[in-house]
């Protein structure tokens, strides 16, 4: 993906949005909305844009940070909470070896519905990968049963450690999700969460948790530019 100098301007930036279609939250507080611009998609809750198909970097760094660090492991197994727009799954599969196992939970049936549709040349046929298992469910139901099974869990839900979207989802990053995080993971099991920006209250609740905890800053574009993201990487003894 290319991206022009701020001088310039990119075709599609002239082309109006058009909304293809929306979806209802779990809990009913608002709807989901699937825009696109020429080849640009973008996904806004009210006001708020939580992704754009230009906007990949951080979201793929989740997943490289993670198999540098997992290294030569045999036969990993990988949970990603969180779909979007799928640069997360795809960065892990272009580093996970053939016999990798890629847990993937997203909540809302629309968006996977999405990635097989309007959204599919984005995706680029990782849903069809024959490591990954796509589930429709709540991430945390997803790692409650996965007892010691995982070599990593990889959360991208909301906005980070304050939920946006699903109040629920704060649960995840709480006391006792995280020691469910925690039983969910292999000896040496990595928990890496994305955040729209640092929180230093999930920083200390990490290291009260037990884990070995790095804090790393990606940047929004490929190119190294955009909005500054932080990403824990948390490591179980």
């Amino acid at each position: 993906m290319r991206y022009k100098a701020a001088s310039q301007t990119d075709e599609s930036d002239v082309i109006p949005w058009t909304t293809l279609d929306t979806a209802a939250l779990p809990d009913g507080s608002g709807d989901l909305r699937l825009k696109q611009r020429g080849s640009e998609f973008s996904i806004m809750l009210g006001s708020n844009e939580l992704m754009n198909s230009r906007l990949s970097g951080s979201e793929e760094a989740l997943a490289t940070l993670v198999c540098d660090r997992l290294g030569q492991r045999r036969q990993p197994s990988i949970l990603i909470g969180g779909l979007g727009m799928g640069f997360t799954l795809r960065a892990a599969l272009a580093k996970l070896p053939d016999d990798a196992q890629v847990e993937v939970a997203e909540l809302i049936p629309a968006v996977v519905a999405w990635a097989r549709g309007p959204m599919a040349a984005v995706f680029g046929g990782s849903l069809d990968d024959a490591r990954v298992q796509m589930r429709v469910t709540d991430v945390a139901a997803a790692i409650a049963a996965g007892q010691g099974r995982h070599d990593a869990i990889l959360l991208d839900v909301d906005n980070g450690p304050e939920g946006l979207t699903v109040a629920g989802n704060d649960q995840l990053y709480g006391a006792a999700g995280l020691q469910a995080a925690k039983a969910a993971l292999r000896p040496g099991g990595i928990l890496a969460v994305w955040s729209s920006g640092p929180d230093h209250g999930f920083t200390r609740r990490l290291r009260q948790a037990g884990f070995a905890t790095e804090e790393v800053t990606a940047r929004a574009r490929r190119t190294g530019g955009g909005a500054r993201h932080v990403i824990w990487l948390a490591t179980r003894p």
